[in-house]
């Protein structure tokens, strides 16, 4: 038997190399080499490389032939062992900030979090304005392993001295914390990734307020019932609904311009529930999911904004069921924007007097919690009314169920001690009849 039948292949010249089908059915290359020996075709990291076809061996047959031709052939061995020099060197080099920084971003973009969820776009885009407008130009092209804790000192004094642009007087500005958790992240993940041994051990500073100084009184973020009707009839007409929203049904503002007709539902007896499924995402303009599961809520619509509500249904807003119940115009199919709302809430509130200077819409939302708390809410149904899903956040509003505690038993101390005061005046009644 002839050694051909014996491979149980067939091999044919070629004008130049020579292709060989094999017992599998793919098809081998040999070719000579400018050295003078001859060669199969191998891959990239020089391990044996076959063909499914004839037509696709023939034209990497004829590319090696080219690659001759024009003096750029290296033996595949040699080829291999200058990749892997590369990619050692390369490995080695110590990769600085920026390049790193922006493959983070693009990570964070587009993986999934621990969660498993895909990061909202407003959660990059603040990701991107940290690392774009504070750590880039603070560490450009610095190679990861050479910052350390002493360099994010540096940084960390310098980002100190910047004004806070909602109160000077602030000992904080708001910038400095947020900008480290970030430059933690990236680290964090350079070290998962090999490129340092580990992320420098900074601590990151606890929050601080911003917007007031030390001596804040929580209780100047409560409007009072009179402060929030005074808001809902200075606001115009087509949006003054959103006050009640806030207050009353204790929504974020993303959640009222969100809602749609579909979400108030009637009852028999006059009563409504509103369901909040969606927000308006103040950096697409489009409606996303909640911040979390647990925003996802019923509420029980109280009765004080029923018929404002109702007219503001009839007059205000389109039939169908997907229709905005905050539109951007009357009867209209688009909702009112985040920042077209901003400029409207800044005109109302001006306008009532006993507000905390730059008293926020979301105010008005810890005062409806404060409210529910005081009539006895546990935190768990404060958590479920706000949509919190940490409970630290509704701790908060824990001072006022211990007001209303204190007031129930001031209350509770007031009866006793009246009936008390009642038995004792009987039985000196009862005393002084005796004695006659």
């Amino acid at each position: 038997m002839s050694r051909k039948k014996q491979e149980g292949a067939t091999a044919k010249r070629e004008a130049w190399g020579r292709l060989r089908k094999l017992p599998s059915g793919r098809w081998q290359v040999r070719y000579p080499g400018p050295d003078g020996d001859s060669y199969t075709a191998r891959t990239d990291d020089d391990k044996p490389l076959t063909f499914l076809t004839k037509t696709d061996a023939r034209t990497w047959l004829a590319s090696v032939q080219t690659k001759i031709a024009r003096g750029e052939w290296v033996a595949p061995a040699t080829a291999a062992a200058q990749r892997r020099a590369e990619a050692a060197a390369e490995e080695a080099r110590p990769i600085g900030f920026i390049e790193y920084s922006e493959r983070w971003l693009e990570m964070v973009r587009t993986e999934p979090n621990r969660s498993g969820k895909i990061r909202a776009v407003g959660t990059v885009r603040a990701y991107k304005g940290k690392v774009t407008g504070y750590l880039i130009p603070e560490f450009g092209d610095t190679p990861l392993r050479e910052i350390d804790v002493a360099r994010i000192r540096v940084m960390t004094d310098r980002l100190d001295q910047i004004p806070s642009p909602l109160n000077p007087k602030s000992k904080f500005n708001g910038v400095t914390r947020p900008v480290l958790i970030v430059l933690m992240m990236i680290l964090r993940q350079a070290a998962r990734d090999g490129h340092i041994a580990a992320a420098p051990n900074i601590s990151i500073p606890k929050q601080e307020s911003v917007r007031h100084d030390e001596d804040h009184d929580p209780d100047e973020d409560v409007a009072t019932p009179e402060q929030v009707e005074e808001l809902y009839v200075v606001t115009p007409e087509l949006w003054a609904i959103m006050v009640l929203f806030a207050a009353w049904c204790q929504l974020r503002r993303a959640e009222c311009l969100g809602l749609q007709r579909r979400d108030i539902e009637w009852h028999d007896d006059g009563s409504a529930t509103l369901h909040v499924r969606r927000q308006l995402n103040a950096n697409t303009g489009d409606y996303s999911r909640l911040k979390s599961d647990a925003g996802k809520r019923s509420l029980s619509i109280p009765s004080i904004m029923l018929n404002r509500l109702k007219e503001h249904l009839r007059v205000n807003v389109a039939p169908e069921a997907k229709a905005p119940v905050i539109p951007s115009n009357a009867r209209g199919s688009l909702p009112l924007s985040n920042t077209r709302w901003g400029y409207i809430w800044a005109d109302s509130r001006e306008k009532v007097e006993g507000l905390a200077d730059r008293y926020r819409f979301h105010d008005l939302r810890h005062t409806g919690l404060t409210m529910f708390a005081q009539e006895g809410a546990t935190l768990a149904e404060l958590m479920r009314r706000g949509g919190h899903a940490d409970i630290r956040i509704v701790l908060r509003y824990q001072h006022a169920t211990l007001a209303r505690d204190r007031e129930l038993a001031e209350r509770m101390s007031g009866r006793v001690e009246a009936r008390l005061a009642s038995a004792r005046k009987k039985a000196k009644k009862a005393r002084k009849r005796r004695g006659h």
